[in-house]
């Protein structure tokens, strides 16, 4: 009976509605406590799926339709365009968005880039059912964030090797959550498991991808032959609490990441986005010091270190969708900068990035001593 009853409030906008008051009683009744212990353990179980009919001609298109109706999810079959049904409020409509899953097919030739995680993006999946209220895919996604799933994943692949094919001598690194959090959804597609087994037999090709999400047992067996990296999207408890709502919270994440090198993966950490407020320096170090104690300093971790950014297309859809939210938006404390893709965005000025630079360099040196700081942005 409880579990019933913290599953009914999981799919209620108890859960999504983020507002501060909402997020206080969630993490200190008793029994939102057990709420929030069946969201972290469960998987994403969407309150709507949208099957585009072409995507029912690939057998991940027919299975995703019989489980969707066997767990009662209300399932519709589209044609062409994604329907999108009105809703009162801007608000509304993006909290639904992020209870639907739409599933079809991939049709794009090309791969987007991905500087600097890898070179090219593996579309497997776009979008989460996560609500980090500074989240970059505000920009991409826009006002209905749809979770998206591609069902002819064999034709993503298949694309991927031609790459490789072209790039051959050099190695070809392909990044598999650039516009989503693709283990969100694994239970659902098992779209990740088959990368990994993609990946471990194809030379001159690498795969990595980056998480929140802690659903990565069926991974651990896998025969990955160190091709693939798994790496964790951490932050210090502060912004997880202010600013996360829908995900793992660290401790789960690090139990996750000390799975997956134990199962011989290559393992990495983004650490983002990394926010300038008081007494960061001690917060952060602390995150440092979490890690560790989940993680030995002698293993060869990698580290992705990504500040806050946002842009005014991103500004506008959070502000919309979490009133009275206290992410850092203002224009006038920051520096414009053109991204990789065209569009501006607002970030940190130079004096404040070198000191994140130098802050996190010398803490991971000294905790991490076999550690790699790839990039910080």
């Amino acid at each position: 009976m409880v579990i019933s009853a913290a599953k009914r409030v999981y799919y209620s906008d108890i859960l999504y509605y983020s507002d501060i008051q909402y997020r206080k009683r969630f993490l200190f009744c008793a029994l939102d406590t057990i709420v929030y212990w069946v969201i972290v353990m469960s998987p994403f179980i969407p309150k709507l799926a949208l099957i585009q009919r072409n995507a029912l001609s690939y057998p991940l298109g027919n299975e995703l339709m019989k489980r969707f109706e066997a767990k009662g999810i209300r399932t519709l079959i589209y044609e062409k365009r994604i329907p999108v049904s009105s809703h009162k409020t801007f608000r509304e409509g993006f909290l639904a968005a992020k209870r639907t899953i739409v599933v079809l097919v991939w049709q794009k030739r090309e791969f987007q880039t991905c500087k600097p995680s890898a070179h090219y993006q593996l579309p497997l999946t776009s979008g989460c059912p996560g609500l980090c209220q500074y989240c970059y895919l505000n920009t991409n996604l826009g006002r209905r964030p749809y979770i998206k799933v591609y069902v002819n994943v064999d034709d993503i692949l298949n694309r991927a090797r031609e790459y490789v094919d072209e790039r051959r001598p050099e190695t070809t690194i392909f990044e598999g959550a650039a516009t989503s959090d693709p283990i969100s959804v694994e239970s659902w597609t098992g779209s990740i498991q088959k990368a990994v087994k993609f990946f471990a037999f194809l030379n001159d090709a690498r795969f990595r991808f980056v998480t929140k999400y802690t659903d990565i047992d069926g991974l651990l067996g896998v025969d990955h032959r160190g091709k693939t990296e798994i790496r964790f999207s951490i932050n210090c408890n502060s912004v997880i609490e202010r600013f996360e709502t829908g995900v793992p919270q660290l401790r789960f994440r690090l139990e996750a990441a000390k799975k997956v090198l134990e199962a011989g993966y290559p393992l990495g950490f983004l650490i983002g986005p990394i926010f300038e407020f008081r007494g960061w320096h001690e917060e952060y170090g602390r995150l440092l010091d979490t890690v560790r104690e989940y993680i030995p300093g002698g293993t060869p971790v990698t580290f992705e270190l990504i500040t806050h950014r946002f842009t005014t297309r991103s500004k506008g859809i959070i502000q919309q969708a979490y009133p009275g939210t206290e992410v850092p938006l203002d224009e006038k404390e920051r520096r414009f900068k053109y991204g990789q893709f065209g569009y501006g965005k607002y970030v940190y000025p130079d004096d404040l990035m070198a000191e994140f630079q130098g802050f996190f360099n010398a803490q991971i040196e000294r905790m991490f001593p076999q550690g790699t700081i790839l990039y910080m942005v």
